[in-house]
């Protein structure tokens, strides 16, 4: 079955037309950051900008605010939700942070441009087939954009993300398109690497603090072209900050994020080098009770089982995958919800990546499981080395 792609963006001259002149833009932007970060191989001094280094305590609610000393940071929403007719929907809203200039000062007027803030929300409509995705980006200010340094709370316009307690309330809607959930923890945060110190290659300013919320109850309103669906189901968030993860000489990553049925989660990642190559997978398996099981140095191996070439970039994504981890007795078959799950992020950070809804199914531990999740791929259109 054909499936439709919904986007302000139609005819792929034009998109890459408008990719060319967002990335002169993120180009830009690159140089100004580029007088205040520090390269990989070079030393951090006060006016640089903080590197990751193992030894932080995370502490909550506060580290699910910003952390201006950091150059990148994000905080991501994905879940799989149904509808009372069994309508199936993947979702994703995503705020970015990027640090123009290290920290904030004392006093400094809420217009100071610090930092920029896109933004990226998409839905899947899994049963109907079609896909949906915008994005944007503002300045901070009062109105336009922000995020709290004592707990979370961030916002770019009218697409929202808070926590309330124990409750987390997200909000997006572009035209005729919308989502506005509750998230609920079910399990505490899962510290990904050493309590929250998340390596990602052999170079030591190659990393981040990052955690997750590996499981939560999502419930509310989805609204796709204009039909409104009741819906509930599993929703995951990742925070993720640092100020170095790509290093010149790499395209890209590929990141999984997969909640089984059994009442257990999988979050694995790896870069890949600029021939396309695996580098050393990490990653986390968080048990029923929510215990972490951390995957560096692991034997876990990825197989691809299949490839989607875009209609609208030309870029080849893989489309299928078999996750094996032996020691924890884990093989599970991936296989994307929709082929066509590609954004073109042409109005803020101009970056091309697929991140969708995917399915899952296999053993753990000797026993049958499936669930549902999802999957990003960064650096297929074009190489992200260097700049995050």
């Amino acid at each position: 079955m054909a499936v439709t792609f919904h986007s302000q963006i139609e005819g792929s001259q034009h998109v890459k037309q408008t990719i060319a002149s967002n990335v002169a833009i993120c180009a830009v932007i690159s140089m100004s950051l580029a007088l205040f970060t520090p390269r990989l191989n070079g030393s951090v001094s006060a006016a640089q900008f903080e590197p990751a280094r193992p030894g932080l305590n995370l502490t909550f609610p506060k580290d699910h605010g910003k952390h201006p000393t950091y150059k990148t940071e994000w905080w991501y929403f994905t879940g799989n939700v149904d509808g009372p007719k069994s309508e199936k929907f993947g979702f994703q809203l995503t705020f970015f942070r990027v640090g123009l200039i290290p920290g904030v000062k004392s006093g400094a007027s809420s217009w100071a441009l610090t930092e920029l803030f896109p933004a990226h929300f998409a839905i899947s409509n899994i049963t109907e087939r079609t896909f949906f995705h915008t994005d944007l980006m503002s300045r901070p200010g009062p109105g336009l954009a922000w995020a709290a340094t004592d707990g979370l709370d961030v916002g770019v316009k009218n697409w929202t993300a808070k926590m309330d307690g124990d409750v987390i309330t997200v909000k997006a809607e572009k035209d005729n398109f919308s989502i506005d959930f509750t998230l609920t923890a079910l399990k505490p945060v899962a510290l990904h690497g050493d309590k929250g110190f998340s390596k990602k290659a052999g170079d030591v300013n190659q990393a981040s603090y990052y955690y997750s919320f590996t499981r939560l109850a999502a419930k509310g309103t989805l609204v796709y072209a204009g039909k409104s669906f009741p819906v509930t189901g599993l929703a995951w968030m990742d925070h993720e900050f640092g100020s170095g993860v790509l290093a010149s000489s790499q395209s890209g990553w590929d990141w999984f994020s997969l909640q089984l049925e059994d009442g257990t989660e999988v979050m694995l990642s790896y870069l890949r080098n600029a021939g396309g190559g695996m580098e050393q997978p990490f990653g986390s398996f968080v048990a029923k009770d929510g215990s972490v099981v951390d995957l560096a140095g692991k034997d876990v191996r990825v197989t691809k089982t299949g490839y989607w070439k875009s209609p609208h970039t030309q870029a080849e994504y893989p489309s299928g995958w078999r996750i094996e981890i032996p020691d924890l007795e884990i093989d599970l078959t991936i296989k994307p919800a929709l082929l066509d799950q590609e954004l073109v992020t042409s109005k803020s950070t101009g970056v091309v990546y697929w991140e969708g809804a995917i399915s899952a199914d296999g053993n753990v531990k000797g026993k049958p499981v499936s669930g549902r999740g999802y999957v990003e791929l960064t650096g297929y259109a074009a190489s992200l080395g260097g700049l995050f």
